[in-house]
């Protein structure tokens, strides 16, 4: 192709310069091993030393074998136990990590760890005592018959070492050889205590997962929405209930999820509401597993939010599954004029970048029409998945968008984004206590991101698992300044 823009020419130029830099570095490279071999200093391939993982879990275990899993919302985690019920599986959900089960990941894991860590890694714990000493069961049938099932690999420090972290608490705990597999956030399945091919991650495996966790993103949304203003304290709770039943059943019967959303509608509709109240709306984020749990992994955060006069808006599931296709989009982009040889994990050597362009815009469309459609039949014609190039777009001056690790920019972007679009009154982040990129993000760069926009309020929060009143006593704090600001805009009328 011609040149016609004489402001082209530098970038072929560099383009160029890149080439023959790559095809030195090639006959260097070629010539060192020539050297080598000549001079008899051919090196031995060392054996790097490895956690010896205990036996896999296998197809033929599958049917006597219980799948344990959890670690994100209450409903989630139920649609998510009837989706896997309906392909096959036999699941049972641990309930929401709590006090105790930080204790007992203290106890057990390695000091230092993060507060997500002690939660989940004591939580599995947890629940495995109880099994040997409440119901009796031998340790050896408990690792024989179950399997945990957790998500990994979303940043450099927690699960970094996860893998490590449940082997040594598990042994410790005297359930040495118990399986761990990990959902890696880059890489698919990886089964931390063991290889094998026990839960099959085939296209009926994923669809179903999907199904529960953007069903189970609706309905928290439509909670969260008309909690606030219900007529009848604790109506909006028992027509959850019955919705998460409802729903249940549908997906391990493997049915509609559609008509199941129908008659949660007609459930949820039946709740009386007073849109008359002034609520202030208060966005929640920061660290994934601190911002979605429900329980005193982040103090209870949402349901303190309501009971002080808030209306909660909750980040979903879906984006942050969005957030890693945008992660494909932006490194594929951003490696096409590389050389193509590079067969590294992120190269493209032997692929098509357009290719991965493609599927990349075409599993991001297919979220977003799920999640629209599965909205508008609950009743949340308006409910909109954040635009993940925007965010980036907002984000990049104050936190360059090749950081990764955790929520990445996307902290940043939706503080920006809840200012300037007027998203929500207030930002809460939560970080747990030993999150570094969330700890970098909230403590380090949000405070420029407030100098720049003084009128955000924003208010970040540790979680320790101790200091509950502390915590609640910042953000009553700068709710107050959120109930102002929300009782101003009403007389108003804005």
């Amino acid at each position: 192709m011609r040149l016609t823009d004489e402001g082209d020419r530098p970038v072929i130029w560099l383009r160029d310069e890149l080439a023959r830099a790559a095809e030195i570095e090639r006959e260097l490279e070629a010539f060192e091993r020539e050297e080598r071999a000549r001079l008899g200093l051919t090196e031995v391939p060392v054996a790097q030393w490895r956690d010896p993982a205990p036996r896999p879990f296998t197809r033929d275990e599958r049917a006597g074998t219980t799948l344990l899993c959890g670690g994100l919302t209450q409903a989630q985690d139920l649609l998510i136990q009837g989706a896997l019920r309906g392909i096959g599986y036999r699941v049972e959900v641990l309930g929401t990590p709590d006090d105790e089960a930080l204790r007992v990941g203290r106890e057990f894991g390695n000091r230092g760890q993060c507060n997500p860590t002690y939660f989940t890694v004591g939580n599995l714990v947890h629940h495995l005592q109880r099994l040997r000493d409440e119901q009796g069961l031998n340790p050896r049938e408990i690792i024989a018959r179950h399997v945990f099932v957790t998500a990994g690999a979303c940043g450099p420090c927690r699960f970094g070492t996860y893998a490590t972290e449940y082997r040594k608490a598990l042994r410790d705990a005297g359930f040495e050889g118990f399986r761990v597999l990990l959902f890696q956030q880059q890489g698919g399945l990886r089964q931390a205590c063991g290889d094998g091919d026990g839960l099959v991650l085939d296209r009926r495996f994923f669809f179903a997962l999907l199904r529960a966790v953007v069903a189970g993103d609706v309905l928290n949304a439509m909670g969260y929405r008309l909690r606030p203003y219900e007529r009848d304290p604790g109506a909006t709770q028992a027509a959850l209930a019955r919705c998460k039943a409802v729903l249940h059943n549908a997906l391990a019967v493997r049915g509609s999820v559609l008509a199941a959303l129908w008659r949660c509608r007609r459930l949820l509709g039946a709740v009386e509401l007073d849109r008359a109240r002034v609520k202030p709306k208060v966005s929640v984020i920061g660290e994934f597993w601190a911002m979605t749990t429900e329980g005193d992994g982040n103090y209870r955060l949402q349901a303190f939010l309501e009971s002080e006069g808030a209306e909660v808006l909750v980040q979903p599931v879906t984006a942050w599954l969005l957030y890693n296709l945008w992660q494909m989009r932006w490194d594929t982009r951003r490696r096409m004029a590389l050389p193509r040889h590079d067969g590294g994990r992120h190269g493209l050597a032997g692929r098509s970048p357009w290719r991965r362009l493609a599927a990349a815009r075409a599993a991001e469309a297919g979220l977003r029409g799920c999640y629209a459609l599965y909205a508008a039949v609950l009743g949340l014609p308006a409910r909109r998945l954040c635009n993940l190039d925007e965010i980036a777009t907002l984000s990049h001056p104050f936190y360059d968008n090749h950081l990764r690790g955790g929520e990445g920019h996307m902290e940043v972007g939706k503080l920006i984004q809840s200012v300037t679009a007027r998203k929500a009154h207030m930002v809460v982040s939560v970080k747990p206590f030993g999150c570094m990129p969330s700890s970098g993000v909230s403590d380090g760069v949000q405070a420029l991101v407030t100098e720049k926009y003084p009128q955000a309020i924003f208010c970040s929060i540790e979680t320790t698992g101790d200091g509950a009143a502390n915590a609640h006593s910042r953000v009553l704090r700068d709710l107050f300044k959120a109930k102002r600001l929300a009782a101003a805009e009403r007389a108003a009328g804005t």
